[in-house]
C-alpha cells in the first residue's frame, strides 16, 4: 500500500520478541534504492526494539514470510 508517490509501506524486524516479528511502517523514498524509515503513529521505543530505528536509511528486500511475501527494511 502506498501513502503517496514519496512514501512506501514496508516492514521492520522487531528484536527481542522471542519469535520472528515484523512491524509495518512506512519510509520516504530517497532515490538510488534507498529509503528513510518513518515511525508508525503508535511507535514506542520503550515497548518495541526495531532492528532499524526511525530515521535510519535502509534498502528494501522481499521477505518470504509464512503468510506471504512482504517488503522488509535491510541495511544499505
Amino acid at each position: 500500500m502506498s501513502f503517496s508517490r514519496s512514501f512506501i509501506e514496508l516492514h521492520v524486524r522487531l528484536l527481542n520478541e522471542g519469535t520472528e516479528v515484523f512491524r509495518p511502517t512506512r519510509a520516504l523514498k530517497l532515490g538510488g534504492g534507498l529509503f528513510k524509515l518513518v515511525a508508525s503513529p503508535d511507535y514506542d521505543s520503550g515497548d518495541e526494539m526495531w532492528e532499524h530505528l526511525p530515521g535510519a536509511t535502509v534498502r528494501v528486500e522481499l521477505h518470504h514470510g509464512v503468510t506471504g511475501d512482504f517488503p522488509l527494511a535491510v541495511k544499505p
